[in-house]
């Protein structure tokens, strides 16, 4: 992990800390290229290229911003998704692995 982004997530309770670590490795998974892991604006950032999937830690959820999640919201209906189209996925929920994995690799590939 990125020291900085270390670092960034030493501020958070473990439970972010660890549902963060979970959906770092789903992004890390869902594609076979090489990401460039960054603290951007004391954000959490995924780049492959200009695409981009951005994890943003609260105190009791994660919002996920990735451009493909609103082509999702209907395997998505069980969470919320602001009007931003960021996925919030709180502690204690269940992690859409699958969907996640669809959506990470179609934002950061276009595929």
């Amino acid at each position: 992990m990125n020291e900085q982004i270390k670092t960034h997530m030493e501020k958070y309770p473990k439970e972010v800390s660890d549902l963060f670590c979970k959906l770092r490795q789903i992004i890390l998974k869902s594609t076979a290229c090489d990401l460039n892991e960054t603290l951007w604006a004391k954000i959490p950032s995924y780049y492959l290229g200009d695409s981009f999937v951005r994890l943003i830690p609260f105190k009791d959820h994660i919002n996920i911003e990735a451009k493909e999640i609103i082509k999702y919201k209907d395997e998505l209906s069980g969470y919320k998704i602001t009007p931003k189209g960021m996925l919030q996925i709180y502690l204690g929920q269940d992690i859409p692995t699958g969907v996640l994995k669809m959506i990470f690799s179609e934002t950061l590939t276009g595929l």
